[in-house]
């Protein structure tokens, strides 16, 4: 099974910027979709925005015009570059790996946004 290690996370102040980095362990094209959800204390996970094999994004509409999703396959990695952060931003960031039968999760990275 793919495993993934997830990077890149750390304290950031509000308006600053982060990218987060998933690299997994076998080429990432044989998954359909890739994303990234957060979860904050004492809340439910949530979607933040994904990427279908074919180069097609979808994004929460909380973070829209700030963060994008990308990749590189030479690399196997998938990134999340979050611009104009909020400290509502902060969150357990969790890297998703997902087709037909599977569904893979990085362990997560902690994601501080405070003055």
């Amino acid at each position: 099974q793919v495993q993934l290690v997830e990077s890149g996370g750390g304290l950031v102040q509000p308006g600053g910027s982060l990218r987060l980095s998933c690299a997994a362990s076998g080429s990432i094209l044989s998954f359909s979709v890739m994303g990234w959800y957060r979860q904050a204390p004492e809340k439910s996970r949530e979607l933040v925005a994904t990427m279908t094999n074919g180069g097609n994004t979808n994004y929460a509409d909380s973070v829209k015009g700030r963060f994008t999703i990308s990749r590189d396959n030479a690399k196997n990695t998938v990134y999340l570059q979050m611009n104009s952060l909020k400290p509502e931003d902060t969150a357990v960031y969790y890297c998703n790996l997902r087709r037909v039968t599977t569904s893979v999760w990085g362990q997560g990275t902690q994601v501080t946004v405070s003055s």
